[in-house]
């Protein structure tokens, strides 16, 4: 059995660019030396291009500006992430719909009787959304398609800071033998979601006669006055957890394959709660309800949770 001493316990600092690219050519990644090359050589050929009319003084004035715009994109980053990249996401988002609702039937046309200068103040049509799964299976597994399978499980959160260096160095262990013990793809994910507190309130108040003693009764509405007041300071935000397993389906595309992807997929969740329960983590699978409501809550963020529904396992406040 390992023992552990709060005197062996040492602070490790972990530099903020530890998923920085390696540099390969002085001060330049593998991405910042092919854009460059790729752009020297335009340039080049360019230059080949225009000597029969054009002289070549001309033609370093015409380029320079060019040149300056390519280099400061390649070589230019914003938290971390290269310009270029941030070029094409705004490219992409350009082009991206920005009205999209649920229509696995399509979006029809509107009607002729329109006008058509109502139609066209409206804006473009919306288009169909396109999740990128194909259903949840009753035990709560996403079908991914092609992609295979992935089943969901919150985790509850352990306050680190709090613990001992013995306590501390033990968590990292059991944490680390988690990761040790992976056979497949796996994801933490940590989402922030609002939370109304008006209906808790209201149960509150409504169920607060109904108890047995009137010290209980006063402390019920008590309570339910802090809640009320408490959303009116802000918006509140809940914390959650969800760990995902996903596991690639094999090349045949028969059911009974999805079906044991899919029990591969919860048998990884069954040995993650088994792993980091010494790590004070309790791990619980989602069933189809669960499943389904979390993805409702995913694609609408801006709708509040009651916080007198059902919430998932290892949301915190």
């Amino acid at each position: 059995m390992n023992t552990y001493d709060d005197d062996m316990v040492t602070a490790v600092k972990i530099p903020s660019d530890i998923s920085r690219s390696d540099k390969i050519l002085g001060p330049l990644t593998a991405r910042q030396a092919a854009l460059l090359t790729v752009v020297a050589l335009i340039l080049y050929g360019g230059y080949w291009a225009s000597r029969p009319f054009m002289a070549p003084l001309a033609y370093l004035a015409l380029i320079t500006p060019v040149a300056g715009v390519a280099g400061a994109i390649v070589l230019g980053s914003r938290e971390g992430i290269g310009l270029d990249r941030f070029a094409l996401a705004a490219l992409a988002h350009a082009r991206t719909p920005k009205r999209r609702v649920h229509a696995p039937e399509g979006v029809p046309p509107l009607p002729a009787l329109v006008d058509r200068s109502l139609a066209k103040s409206a804006g473009p049509p919306p288009t169909a959304m396109r999740m990128p799964y194909d259903g949840v299976t009753p035990a709560g597994v996403l079908d991914l398609g092609p992609e295979g399978v992935a089943a969901l499980a919150t985790c509850s959160t352990v306050n680190f800071d709090l613990r001992s260096g013995a306590e501390q160095q033990a968590l990292t262990a059991a944490f680390a033998r988690w990761l040790n013990s992976l056979t497949g793809p796996a994801q933490l994910l940590v989402r922030c979601h609002r939370i109304d507190l008006a209906p808790l309130a209201n149960q509150l108040q409504h169920e607060a006669p109904a108890l047995p003693h009137p010290a209980l009764e006063d402390a019920a509405r008590a309570h339910a006055a802090f809640l009320t007041q408490l959303a009116a300071v802000g918006d509140l935000l809940a914390r959650q957890i969800v760990l995902v397993a996903r596991e690639p389906k094999p090349a045949q595309t028969a059911r009974r394959h999805s079906g044991a992807a899919a029990g591969r997929a919860e048998q990884r969740l069954n040995e993650a709660a088994r792993t980091l329960a010494p790590a004070d983590v309790t791990v619980r699978a989602l069933d189809a309800p669960a499943v389904t409501h979390l993805i409702q809550a995913a694609c609408n963020p801006d709708t509040p949770t009651p916080a007198s529904a059902p919430t998932p396992p290892g949301a915190s406040t």
